[in-house]
Protein backbone atom coordinates (compact mmCIF):
# COMPACT_ATOMS: atom_id res chain seq x y z
CA UNK A 1 0.00 0.00 0.00
CA UNK A 2 2.86 2.40 1.07
CA UNK A 3 4.54 1.21 -2.36
CA UNK A 4 1.45 2.58 -4.26
CA UNK A 5 1.34 5.74 -2.42
CA UNK A 6 5.01 6.36 -3.09
CA UNK A 7 4.55 6.03 -6.74
CA UNK A 8 1.80 7.95 -6.98
CA UNK A 9 3.29 10.85 -5.20
CA UNK A 10 6.46 10.43 -8.15
CA UNK A 11 4.26 10.02 -10.84
CA UNK A 12 2.67 13.11 -9.37
CA UNK A 13 6.08 15.20 -9.25
CA UNK A 14 7.06 14.14 -12.51
CA UNK A 15 4.26 15.63 -14.61
CA UNK A 16 4.59 19.38 -12.22
CA UNK A 17 8.40 19.27 -13.55
CA UNK A 18 7.08 18.12 -16.98
CA UNK A 19 4.62 21.08 -17.19
CA UNK A 20 7.56 23.43 -15.64
CA UNK A 21 9.18 22.64 -17.86
CA UNK A 22 7.17 23.35 -20.84
CA UNK A 23 6.39 26.90 -19.29
CA UNK A 24 10.18 28.07 -18.83
CA UNK A 25 13.11 26.64 -20.43
CA UNK A 26 16.34 28.76 -20.77
CA UNK A 27 20.38 28.64 -21.74
CA UNK A 28 23.07 31.20 -21.65
CA UNK A 29 21.88 31.90 -25.50
CA UNK A 30 18.02 31.68 -25.80
CA UNK A 31 15.00 31.46 -23.75
CA UNK A 32 11.67 30.07 -24.08
CA UNK A 33 8.55 30.63 -21.73
CA UNK A 34 4.92 30.97 -21.19
CA UNK A 35 2.95 34.43 -19.54
CA UNK A 36 0.22 31.31 -18.13
CA UNK A 37 3.37 31.46 -15.26
CA UNK A 38 2.01 35.47 -15.04
CA UNK A 39 -1.92 34.26 -14.66
CA UNK A 40 -2.98 36.29 -12.16
CA UNK A 41 -0.43 38.54 -11.90
CA UNK A 42 -0.55 40.63 -14.75
CA UNK A 43 1.76 43.15 -13.35
CA UNK A 44 4.80 40.96 -13.08
CA UNK A 45 8.00 41.98 -14.48
CA UNK A 46 10.50 39.06 -15.08
CA UNK A 47 14.37 39.34 -15.74
CA UNK A 48 15.86 37.26 -18.76
CA UNK A 49 19.53 37.11 -19.33
CA UNK A 50 20.84 36.14 -22.91
CA UNK A 51 24.76 36.34 -23.28
CA UNK A 52 25.56 34.65 -26.48
CA UNK A 53 26.32 36.44 -30.05
CA UNK A 54 22.99 34.57 -31.17
CA UNK A 55 19.74 33.00 -30.11
CA UNK A 56 16.35 33.00 -30.05
CA UNK A 57 13.19 33.37 -27.39
CA UNK A 58 10.17 32.24 -27.44
CA UNK A 59 7.16 34.07 -25.44
CA UNK A 60 4.02 31.71 -25.69
CA UNK A 61 0.61 33.70 -23.94
CA UNK A 62 2.27 36.62 -22.78
CA UNK A 63 1.37 38.55 -19.80
CA UNK A 64 2.63 41.29 -18.17
CA UNK A 65 6.46 41.97 -19.22
CA UNK A 66 9.86 40.91 -19.38
CA UNK A 67 12.92 42.73 -19.92
CA UNK A 68 15.67 40.77 -21.82
CA UNK A 69 19.23 41.53 -21.17
CA UNK A 70 20.99 40.67 -24.16
CA UNK A 71 24.74 40.93 -23.19
CA UNK A 72 27.49 39.05 -24.30
CA UNK A 73 29.87 37.46 -21.82
CA UNK A 74 33.02 39.01 -22.14
CA UNK A 75 34.58 41.93 -20.16
CA UNK A 76 36.19 43.58 -23.16
CA UNK A 77 35.67 47.32 -23.78
CA UNK A 78 35.18 46.53 -27.64
CA UNK A 79 31.86 44.70 -26.25
CA UNK A 80 30.35 48.14 -25.57
CA UNK A 81 30.78 48.83 -29.36
CA UNK A 82 28.90 46.11 -30.36
CA UNK A 83 24.79 46.27 -31.80
CA UNK A 84 22.28 43.93 -31.40
CA UNK A 85 19.76 42.76 -34.32
CA UNK A 86 16.87 41.35 -33.82
CA UNK A 87 14.51 39.78 -36.20
CA UNK A 88 10.51 38.88 -35.32
CA UNK A 89 9.09 35.73 -36.69
CA UNK A 90 6.20 36.43 -39.05
CA UNK A 91 3.70 35.46 -36.61
CA UNK A 92 5.02 37.21 -33.95
CA UNK A 93 2.18 38.85 -31.97
CA UNK A 94 0.78 39.67 -28.56
CA UNK A 95 3.18 42.31 -27.30
CA UNK A 96 5.12 45.86 -28.09
CA UNK A 97 9.14 45.92 -27.91
CA UNK A 98 10.75 48.79 -25.83
CA UNK A 99 14.25 49.58 -25.28
CA UNK A 100 14.76 50.67 -21.32
CA UNK A 101 17.39 52.58 -20.64
CA UNK A 102 17.61 53.23 -16.54
CA UNK A 103 14.10 53.28 -16.65
CA UNK A 104 13.34 55.39 -19.53
CA UNK A 105 11.31 53.39 -22.46
CA UNK A 106 11.67 54.01 -26.01
CA UNK A 107 9.59 51.94 -28.69
CA UNK A 108 11.22 49.88 -30.93
CA UNK A 109 8.28 47.60 -32.57
CA UNK A 110 5.24 48.02 -32.28
CA UNK A 111 2.83 44.49 -31.89
CA UNK A 112 1.33 44.97 -35.65
CA UNK A 113 4.97 45.55 -37.05
CA UNK A 114 6.34 42.34 -36.05
CA UNK A 115 4.41 40.44 -38.58
CA UNK A 116 6.66 42.08 -41.34
CA UNK A 117 9.88 40.11 -39.97
CA UNK A 118 12.40 42.70 -40.99
CA UNK A 119 15.16 43.45 -38.62
CA UNK A 120 16.32 45.80 -36.64
CA UNK A 121 19.09 47.21 -34.70
CA UNK A 122 20.16 48.96 -32.34
CA UNK A 123 23.32 49.91 -30.00
CA UNK A 124 23.94 47.60 -26.55
CA UNK A 125 24.56 50.98 -25.05
CA UNK A 126 21.20 51.92 -25.67
CA UNK A 127 19.71 49.43 -22.75
CA UNK A 128 17.67 46.58 -22.65
CA UNK A 129 14.76 44.81 -24.26
CA UNK A 130 11.79 45.86 -22.60
CA UNK A 131 8.68 43.29 -24.33
CA UNK A 132 5.13 44.32 -22.75
CA UNK A 133 2.38 42.41 -23.60
CA UNK A 134 -0.38 44.08 -25.27
CA UNK A 135 -3.94 43.30 -23.97
CA UNK A 136 -6.58 40.88 -25.38
CA UNK A 137 -9.62 39.08 -24.24
CA UNK A 138 -7.87 35.60 -25.99
CA UNK A 139 -4.70 35.31 -25.48
CA UNK A 140 -4.05 31.83 -26.49
CA UNK A 141 -3.26 32.67 -30.41
CA UNK A 142 -0.47 35.05 -29.26
CA UNK A 143 2.94 33.98 -29.31
CA UNK A 144 6.48 36.58 -29.22
CA UNK A 145 9.22 34.94 -31.20
CA UNK A 146 12.62 36.79 -32.50
CA UNK A 147 16.09 35.36 -33.18
CA UNK A 148 18.89 37.70 -32.41
CA UNK A 149 22.55 38.25 -33.20
CA UNK A 150 25.07 40.73 -31.81
CA UNK A 151 27.19 42.38 -34.85
CA UNK A 152 29.51 44.95 -34.95
CA UNK A 153 28.79 48.50 -34.95
CA UNK A 154 29.60 48.98 -38.86
CA UNK A 155 26.66 46.40 -39.61
CA UNK A 156 24.49 47.29 -37.08
CA UNK A 157 24.86 51.28 -37.83
CA UNK A 158 21.19 51.27 -39.18
CA UNK A 159 18.22 50.43 -37.25
CA UNK A 160 16.37 49.44 -39.77
CA UNK A 161 19.33 47.57 -41.99
CA UNK A 162 21.82 44.95 -41.52
CA UNK A 163 23.89 46.51 -43.84
CA UNK A 164 26.84 49.48 -43.27
CA UNK A 165 26.24 52.65 -44.51
CA UNK A 166 26.67 52.85 -48.61
CA UNK A 167 30.18 54.44 -48.29
CA UNK A 168 33.25 53.05 -49.89
CA UNK A 169 35.30 51.19 -47.36
CA UNK A 170 38.67 52.65 -47.07
CA UNK A 171 41.97 50.82 -47.87
CA UNK A 172 42.25 49.73 -43.93
CA UNK A 173 38.89 48.08 -44.04
CA UNK A 174 39.46 47.03 -47.14
CA UNK A 175 42.27 44.99 -45.87
CA UNK A 176 40.78 43.62 -42.82
CA UNK A 177 37.23 42.66 -44.51
CA UNK A 178 39.67 40.12 -46.22
CA UNK A 179 40.72 38.64 -42.60
CA UNK A 180 37.67 38.86 -40.71
CA UNK A 181 34.23 38.27 -43.00
CA UNK A 182 32.09 35.64 -43.30
CA UNK A 183 32.29 35.37 -47.09
CA UNK A 184 35.79 36.12 -48.94
CA UNK A 185 35.52 35.49 -53.07
CA UNK A 186 36.39 36.79 -55.94
CA UNK A 187 33.43 36.69 -59.01
CA UNK A 188 30.84 39.18 -61.33
CA UNK A 189 27.90 40.56 -60.68
CA UNK A 190 25.34 38.40 -63.21
CA UNK A 191 22.01 40.03 -62.18
CA UNK A 192 20.69 42.57 -59.86
CA UNK A 193 16.80 42.77 -59.04
CA UNK A 194 15.09 44.86 -56.57
CA UNK A 195 12.39 44.25 -53.63
CA UNK A 196 11.11 46.27 -50.85
CA UNK A 197 14.20 48.31 -49.39
CA UNK A 198 16.90 45.90 -50.90
CA UNK A 199 18.84 44.86 -53.89
CA UNK A 200 19.15 41.15 -54.26
CA UNK A 201 22.27 41.16 -56.60
CA UNK A 202 22.99 37.35 -58.29
CA UNK A 203 26.95 36.66 -58.47
CA UNK A 204 29.11 34.52 -60.03
CA UNK A 205 31.97 33.31 -58.38
CA UNK A 206 35.65 32.38 -59.64
CA UNK A 207 37.53 32.13 -56.64
CA UNK A 208 36.01 31.02 -53.11
CA UNK A 209 38.43 32.02 -50.37
CA UNK A 210 35.97 31.62 -47.10
CA UNK A 211 32.49 30.84 -46.39
CA UNK A 212 31.02 30.93 -43.02
CA UNK A 213 28.17 29.23 -44.27
CA UNK A 214 26.90 27.96 -47.65
CA UNK A 215 25.88 31.37 -49.14
CA UNK A 216 27.66 30.03 -52.37
CA UNK A 217 26.38 27.04 -54.39
CA UNK A 218 29.38 24.85 -56.36
CA UNK A 219 28.24 24.18 -60.07
CA UNK A 220 29.63 20.72 -59.96
CA UNK A 221 32.68 18.60 -59.43
CA UNK A 222 34.43 19.88 -62.76
CA UNK A 223 32.91 23.70 -62.72
CA UNK A 224 34.90 25.74 -60.98
CA UNK A 225 32.47 27.80 -60.18
CA UNK A 226 29.93 29.18 -57.93
CA UNK A 227 26.32 31.20 -57.38
CA UNK A 228 24.86 33.04 -54.50
CA UNK A 229 22.94 36.14 -53.65
CA UNK A 230 23.59 38.85 -51.58
CA UNK A 231 22.00 41.54 -50.43
CA UNK A 232 22.14 45.26 -49.81
CA UNK A 233 20.08 48.39 -49.26
CA UNK A 234 18.16 49.68 -51.97
CA UNK A 235 19.98 52.93 -51.45
CA UNK A 236 23.32 51.75 -52.10
CA UNK A 237 22.12 51.55 -55.65
CA UNK A 238 23.33 48.30 -56.77
CA UNK A 239 23.98 48.00 -60.33
CA UNK A 240 25.72 45.33 -63.03
CA UNK A 241 29.52 46.59 -63.74
CA UNK A 242 32.03 44.55 -65.94
CA UNK A 243 35.05 43.14 -64.68
CA UNK A 244 35.79 41.02 -61.72
CA UNK A 245 35.01 42.10 -57.75
CA UNK A 246 36.38 40.77 -54.72
CA UNK A 247 33.14 40.49 -52.27
CA UNK A 248 33.51 40.32 -48.77
CA UNK A 249 30.45 40.54 -46.07
CA UNK A 250 28.42 38.90 -42.95
CA UNK A 251 25.80 36.09 -42.84
CA UNK A 252 23.04 37.35 -41.15
CA UNK A 253 19.90 35.36 -40.10
CA UNK A 254 20.87 32.70 -42.96
CA UNK A 255 21.47 35.80 -45.63
CA UNK A 256 24.87 37.49 -46.85
CA UNK A 257 24.95 40.92 -46.69
CA UNK A 258 27.53 42.85 -48.89
CA UNK A 259 30.35 44.29 -47.38
CA UNK A 260 33.46 45.75 -48.81
CA UNK A 261 33.07 44.53 -52.76
CA UNK A 262 36.10 46.24 -54.66
CA UNK A 263 37.21 45.90 -58.01
CA UNK A 264 39.46 43.35 -57.80
CA UNK A 265 42.52 44.50 -59.96
CA UNK A 266 41.97 47.62 -56.90
CA UNK A 267 42.37 44.93 -54.39
CA UNK A 268 45.29 43.71 -55.87
CA UNK A 269 47.31 46.57 -55.95
CA UNK A 270 46.42 47.77 -52.34
CA UNK A 271 46.76 43.94 -51.21
CA UNK A 272 50.73 44.04 -52.90
CA UNK A 273 51.38 47.18 -51.64
CA UNK A 274 51.01 46.32 -48.21
CA UNK A 275 52.69 42.96 -48.50
CA UNK A 276 55.82 44.96 -49.57
CA UNK A 277 55.31 47.45 -46.49
CA UNK A 278 54.56 44.63 -44.23
CA UNK A 279 51.10 45.64 -43.15
CA UNK A 280 48.61 43.55 -44.48
CA UNK A 281 46.99 41.81 -41.41
CA UNK A 282 46.44 38.56 -42.85
CA UNK A 283 47.53 36.24 -46.22
CA UNK A 284 45.66 35.84 -48.98
CA UNK A 285 46.49 33.65 -51.91
CA UNK A 286 46.50 35.85 -54.95
CA UNK A 287 47.80 33.48 -57.38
Amino acid sequence: MLTAVVTALLSLLLLLGRTAFCQYSSDQCSWKGSGLTHEGHARDVEQVYLRCSQGSLEWLYPTGAIIVNLRPNTASPAAARLSICIKPSRDSSGTNLYLDRTGKLRLLLREQDQAQGKVHCFSIQEGALFIEAVPHTDISRKTTAFQYELVSDRLGADVHSLAAPCTPCTDAEMLLAVCTSDFVARGSIKKVEQEEELSSVTVEISRLYRQKTQVFVSGGVRVRRWTGQVKMPLRCGAKLGDGEFLFTGAVRFGEAWMGCAPRYKDFLRLYRDAQQQGTNPCHVDTD
